[in-house]
């Protein structure tokens, strides 16, 4: 895979570390990029503080780290929590509506690690997965429309997003919002283009020495059943979900494209489609061994071939790829291959597009989030619920897209 060879970090951001640069100061006796003195450098730094305070107030006091709490205790569905967790949840069980899966418990902890201007929150926690036996760490953010009291009854639309690079002991994804995930969700509900998913992101490796082509490789940790089993699990103990594969999908880069795209067509009963970037098409770890029985077992090829005998369930595959990078030619042949009966794809060019996060967060704002909204389950708003008065952080509560909706004609699905 081209990510072999690749660190986390670069394959999220596309740049190698820039080397320090500096420039001449016009002072005899000073190295080129020795800037001023430190006692200077530190009143000029205190003064632009001040100032950012003065002006900015609370939000540049976080945007300083001044009043950071990140890697506190947080946690997510407030509404449950004002009301006391247990009543709330009981409560929420019995008036549930028909196809939304209320959360179950145990609930987990999470540790804050990102925010958003908005104040939508990115948490961690660590679970420990009951069937496939393998622990690890699972971000997840949640749009501000969850926790507005129209939708408190309502089911949110999954997206699981899985990194590509070493994909352990982090998720990229999920470590911070600076490669624009969240924002791009953000903008895409504000502008009612596209759903406000959940976003759920797991690691996809057991170590930092292999990949696991997000499968249950025989005498290997189980990172198929961890992703396919576990982390959904998890996901309906803590959140409001669709109880159909309706509200399911995964999106991955590189080799997190690969086990997205291979879990979406090994379990199209729970799952209904994937946003694909950069992406194999096949099973390549060498901890195969040649175990050919097993790799046809995680094949998307194979797969296919199989639901399409089968006629169904319908799935929805959106391959991103870059003009940058290789892999088109891969995509396009299992577009001609295998797009008929249940398997719908499409393929998503990105201009000067390479193969990083970056460039694929900017597919996926120029018609790939869209498209698998479209396909997908939005929340509805409870009509006999008024929400707050309209501000940048209250929601509307007009559901996004109606379900059932097709992608549109023209993004050349198949």
């Amino acid at each position: 895979m081209q990510h072999d060879h690749q660190h986390q970090r670069d394959l999220a951001t596309g740049h190698e570390p820039e080397p320090a640069t500096g420039h001449a100061t016009g002072h005899p006796g000073r190295a080129a990029g020795a800037g001023r003195p430190k006692r200077r450098r530190r009143l000029l730094i205190s003064g632009s503080l001040a100032l950012a305070l003065t002006a900015g107030g609370g939000a540049a006091a976080y945007q300083f780290g001044l009043f950071s709490d990140i890697g506190e205790p947080m946690s997510f569905g407030r509404l449950q929590d004002t009301a006391g967790q247990v009543d709330a949840e009981n409560a929420a069980q019995r008036d549930a509506r028909p196809g939304v899966r209320m959360p179950t418990g145990p609930r987990a902890a999470f540790q804050r690690t990102g925010r958003l201007p908005d104040g939508t929150e990115i948490g961690r926690t660590t679970l420990a997965g009951k069937k496939s036996g393998f622990t690890g760490d699972v971000w997840v953010w949640a749009p501000k429309e969850y926790d507005d009291p129209a939708y408190a009854k309502s089911a949110f639309p999954v997206l699981i997003a899985l990194p590509g690079g070493r994909g352990y002991p982090t998720n990229y994804w999920g470590t911070g919002p600076g490669l624009g995930l969240q924002q791009t969700v953000t903008d895409g509900a504000t502008s009612g283009k596209s759903l406000p998913f959940l976003l759920v992101m797991p690691v996809i490796n057991a170590d930092t020495k292999h990949h696991f082509d997000g499968s249950d490789i025989p005498g290997e940790p189980r990172m198929g059943t961890w992703m396919a089993d576990d982390v959904p699990d998890f996901v309906k103990a803590n959140f409001r979900t669709f109880a159909s594969r309706d509200g399911w999908a995964f999106m991955g880069s590189s080799s997190g494209g690969f086990g997205a795209f291979k879990h979406v067509l090994k379990y199209p009963d729970r799952f209904k489609a994937v946003i694909a970037s950069g992406v194999d098409i096949v099973p390549d770890s060498p901890l195969w061994k040649g175990d050919t029985r097993a790799m046809d077992e995680n094949d998307p090829e194979k797969l296919a071939e199989k639901l399409i005998t089968a006629g169904g369930p319908d799935v929805y595959i959106n391959f991103q790829i870059g003009t940058k990078e290789s892999g088109r030619d891969k995509a396009e042949k299992f577009m001609r291959d295998y797009s008929k009966g249940p398997v719908h794809t499409r393929l998503q060019v990105i201009q000067d597009g390479e193969h990083n996060g970056k460039s694929y967060i900017r597919g996926m704002r120029e018609g790939s989030l869209e498209w698998i909204s479209k396909v997908l389950l939005p929340p509805t708003p409870d009509p006999s619920v008024t929400p707050g008065a309209p501000t940048s952080a209250t929601p509307s509560t007009t559901p996004v897209h109606g379900p059932g909706k097709s992608p549109d004609p023209v993004s050349a699905a198949r």
